[in-house]
């Protein structure tokens, strides 16, 4: 397999893994049967179980996933149907998926002053495979 579908396919598994965590605090809160029956109470959601704050902010993250990964799917895409695709390409495919691995876990931990830094080294990944393509398989 290519290096850089490698991590455009570990990028989405990523983002399918990532609702995990809130999920399974979701099941221990509520128990399994208001769990599966979509509501923990008639009373729901003014009367909603407590959250802990780490499974608001791996919600969270896992919704900052999805809302990033679009982006990243267009360039790899992009960059592996032209003449983009190359070694570069898949160094920022890379960092990206990394820096998304590191962004949930400061994010989901709540270690302060990570967080955003390591979000734009992610999204400066989308926009350096971008810029490749654009410069590497601009129209004549």
């Amino acid at each position: 397999m290519n290096s850089t579908l490698f991590y455009l396919a570990s990028s989405g598994m990523l983002c399918v893994l990532l609702w995990i965590p809130y999920i399974l605090n979701r099941i221990f809160a509520w128990g399994i049967p208001a769990f599966v029956s979509n509501y923990p109470s008639l009373k729901f959601p003014a009367e909603a179980p407590p959250i802990p704050v780490w499974a608001e902010r791996a919600q969270r993250a896992h919704l900052n996933m999805v809302e990033t990964l679009p982006a990243f799917v267009a360039v790899v895409l992009a960059a592996y149907l032209t003449d983009a695709n190359n070694e570069f390409v898949t160094t920022w495919a890379a960092i990206f998926f990394w820096a998304r691995i590191f962004h949930a876990s400061v994010y989901i931990l709540g270690i302060p002053y990570l967080r955003t830094p390591i979000y734009l080294i992610s999204w400066a990944a989308v926009l350096v495979v971008g810029a490749q393509v654009v410069f590497y398989s601009s129209p004549n």
